[in-house]
């Protein structure tokens, strides 16, 4: 392994994501703070945070378990995505970025882990 989590391309793409979710938040209603905006940003920062956290673990069965939780995270927020668009809750373009990035990284996150698991 590399000497740093943040070489990752996978991480580096899952902050990247976690962006693009932040401003296409910032454009939902007030009414939705502590809802759909609480829940992806919660969700968004979990990703880029799995990654990092099972990195830095001892044995590559604890990273292949944080892998799978940051994978969890990323399908919550692509139906939280699916929940904003279905209520109009977007720009448009803003959220076709964030649901490419999110599908971007749920890709890279099955590779990885099926990469680890052989």
């Amino acid at each position: 392994m590399g000497k740093s989590f943040k070489e990752l391309a996978i991480w580096q793409r899952a902050v990247e994501s976690g962006l693009a979710i932040y401003k296409l938040t910032a454009a939902f209603p007030d009414s939705e703070r502590f809802g759909l905006i609480n829940q992806l940003r919660r969700a968004t920062v979990s990703v880029p945070s799995n990654i990092a956290e099972g990195y830095g673990r001892a044995t590559k069965g604890e990273y292949l378990q944080f892998l799978g939780v940051a994978r969890g995270s990323n399908c919550e927020i692509e139906t939280q995505l699916a929940f904003a668009r279905r209520l109009g809750f977007e720009r448009k373009q803003e959220l076709d970025e964030a649901e490419a990035l999110c599908d971007e990284v749920g890709r890279m996150l099955t590779a990885t882990i099926r990469i680890l698991r052989v």
